[in-house]
């Protein structure tokens, strides 16, 4: 038996007990007459019973902290302490329904929110921020999200799949939700991972998995009242729940002989099911589809377009303010491996281009960050500036299918917040944030194992993108601290320096030790994904190939002489990727073909770059088993084996990695490693 089965008791995650201690010890007072509002008082009743403190009824009892909603103030309660006051009197505009603002004066701290969800927003950033509960005064501050949408997609599957199991690249165990072909009866648990998610500023879930399954096709109609059940657990944290449906319900479901979007009784089939699901779900969010791609259906066995399917949901929706996110995921997954000029990179951008501007203002186009698939390095996807008329999210994988599967640490929010920072149209341009007006959605690393995540440590990769959905802007570094202060609010400030130090270059780390400079995709075929397989996939039908050959290595997908997928970008980075003279060093072989005695930009070349980088990332993963044994005593017990044995695996897993790939383009290019280490 291992430290991946001896953990029975579910760990607290970013809300222990104790996290909640500086807040639980003071008098707070919670008005508002509302479901989130119910929420706060709850959970501060909890944390006042805990630690000592009490929950008021009545500002006039001396209250320490106040959180309040901007309505309900409308009878001059804020005049009985002048730090409600200053909280109400932030800007000119009112807060939105999910904004507050927060203020200390003469020894009490306020929270004044715009509705219940801003009020739950403001409870956990007092959780989180303890020094606004004490000290001097402090102006007052306004919090808005800067997305109204942060969603978390669980590639759930309602029954256990042969192949991809109960969670489709899930490495946490088996789904929160479902259990032996249905919605799990005990959704206590839910309820927990409810608060959770809140506490992180995540708003929105869909359920299952995006490969929707003939069980899960019924939570839409047969089986729905056991999603209003799930609903009704998430509702209370703020939190409105979505499905992942089938284009070919009509046909699958209600026995149609078509799915055809432009068919009268279609749209009247989607326009009734939609219906009964808002009967049953007032807040019901909307649907996720998957169509025309890796097998899925779609429109296009119609000869019509992602816009003429996408409108066929959005106006069933439509009169319930619903929403129907559409997944840009679409390429040619039986592509002729022989022929250089289809290019999958190219594929979301040559589909969805043309469309701008076609789809309902109540779709959104989900976009993966990059042209290919969640890799540890891609360029940003040109499809996030093309789309400039039409709603937009970015999609990003908390689940680390292409990044260790949660056996390996790998903080993922400096990747993330690179992406959210990029500038797609140059320095003088909007962001990829910016350009997300449909909002920001990822991949969820859930499942019911007892750390949430399977290693403990991918804990961090979920808080932080919540918090990164809410505040793009935000430190990637100062979010690692702030959830190692959570979850470990006894540890020692040695033991949070520590924790740092190992997590926080995880993510180059990885990189470093798996395909080199954006060639990305050397993962095995045999094992989903996992570890090494240099040419696993080069000679597939999947489009996820490098090209090595005797003399050099990647993809030309230059305009001059390649795919012409780098003239999709608008300038200035058409001519930035076009040029290797120009091409980050880091991309380089995603966007260019070269020698491996190419010259980088970093003086190395390309052959010694792939050596060194290689060697450096085991340096690292053993450097970081030595640091965790170092903790030993100043964790929990069961968090200390369990992440133990993984950084055991990820070690042998980096070193099965340096020495497939250093072979591999040894034995092609004949050179040997300029420092005379060992490959085989």
């Amino acid at each position: 038996m291992t430290a991946l089965d001896t953990v029975t008791t579910e760990h607290a995650a970013w809300l222990p007990a104790e996290a909640l201690a500086p807040i639980g010890a003071l008098r707070v007072l919670v008005l508002g007459s509302e479901l989130r509002a119910d929420t706060v008082r709850a959970d501060a009743l909890a944390a006042t019973t805990r630690w000592g403190g009490q929950l008021l009824d009545d500002l006039a009892l001396g209250a320490d902290v106040v959180l309040a909603l901007a309505a309900d103030l409308a009878g001059g309660t804020e005049a009985h302490h002048p730090a409600v006051a200053a909280a109400l009197a932030t800007g000119r505009d009112p807060l939105g329904p999910e904004g507050f603002a927060v203020a200390r004066v003469d020894g009490v701290t306020a929270v004044v929110a715009g509705g219940g969800s801003g009020l739950l927003y403001g409870w956990f950033h007092l959780v989180r921020t303890p020094t606004a509960l004490r000290g001097s005064n402090a102006p007052a501050e306004r919090h808005e999200p800067a997305h109204a949408l942060r969603m978390l997609d669980h590639w759930d599957n309602v029954s256990v799949h042969p192949v991809m199991g109960q969670v489709e690249r899930g490495y946490a165990g088996a789904s929160l939700f479902f259990c032996d072909g249905k919605v799990r009866g005990d959704l206590s648990r839910v309820a927990r991972y409810a608060r959770l998610l809140a506490a992180a500023g995540v708003n929105r879930v869909s359920i299952n998995n995006v490969n929707v399954g003939p069980d899960a096709a019924r939570l839409l109609t047969a089986d729905l009242d056991d999603v209003r059940r799930l609903a009704d657990v998430f509702r209370p944290w703020g939190i409105r729940l979505h499905l992942s449906v089938t284009f070919a319900a009509p046909i699958s479901l209600g026995g149609l002989p078509t799915a055809d979007p432009l068919m009268p009784e279609v749209a009247q089939w989607w326009a009734t099911a939609t219906a009964a699901v808002y009967a049953a779900i007032s807040d019901f969010g909307g649907y996720v589809v998957k169509a025309d791609s890796e097998g899925q259906p779609g429109p296009f066995a119609y000869g019509r377009n992602h816009a003429d399917g996408a409108n066929l949901l959005a106006r069933a929706l439509a009169p319930f303010g619903g929403i129907v996110h559409w997944r840009a995921f679409v390429y040619n997954h039986r592509q002729d491996w022989r022929d250089r000029s289809t290019d999958r990179a190219r594929a979301a951008f040559d589909h969805f281009a043309p469309l701008n501007g076609q789809f309902d203002e109540n779709v959104v186009l989900q976009v993966k960050y990059g042209p290919i698939d969640f890799q540890p390095r891609e360029p940003v996807s040109p499809v996030i500036a093309a789309m400039s008329a039409t709603r937009l999210a970015v999609e990003f994988q908390v689940t680390q299918e292409y990044t260790g599967q949660q056996r390996h640490v790998c903080y993922l929010a400096p990747l993330w917040s690179e992406v959210l920072g990029f500038r797609p149209w140059g320095q003088t341009g909007s962001t990829v944030s910016e350009a997300a007006d449909g909002g920001v959605v990822a991949v969820s690393n859930v499942g019911d194992d007892a750390f949430w995540t399977g290693h403990p440590l991918a804990q961090a990769n979920l808080y932080a993108f919540g918090r990164l959905a809410w505040a793009p802007s935000s430190s990637p570094t100062a979010l690692l601290d702030e959830w190692i202060g959570l979850t470990l609010p006894q540890a020692s400030a040695g033991v949070r320096r520590a924790l740092h130090s190992l997590m926080d270059g995880s993510w180059r780390t990885y990189e470093s030790y798996t395909a080199p400079l954006g060639v990305g995709f050397m993962v095995s075929s045999t094992r989903h994904h996992y570890g090494p397989g240099v040419d696993s996939y080069e000679y597939t039908p999947w489009g996820t190939y490098h090209f090595a050959d005797r003399d050099g290595v990647g993809v030309d997908r230059t305009r001059a002489t390649g795919t012409g997928f780098a003239g999709q970008y608008p300038q200035p980075w058409r001519d930035v990727y076009e040029s290797l003279e120009t091409c980050p060093d880091e991309l380089v072989l995603f966007f260019h073909h070269v020698p491996y005695g190419h010259v980088l930009n970093s003086g190395s070349t390309v052959i010694q770059h792939i050596y060194d980088t290689h060697f450096a990332g085991v340096e690292r993963t053993d450097e970081m088993l030595r640091e965790w044994a170092e903790l030993e005593g100043g964790v929990p017990g069961d968090l200390f084996a369990r992440v133990a044995e993984l950084l055991v695996e990820q070690d042998r897993s980096a070193r099965e990695w340096r020495d497939q790939i250093n072979t591999y383009f040894f034995r092609k290019s004949g050179v040997p490693d300029a420092q005379g280490r060992r490959i085989f």
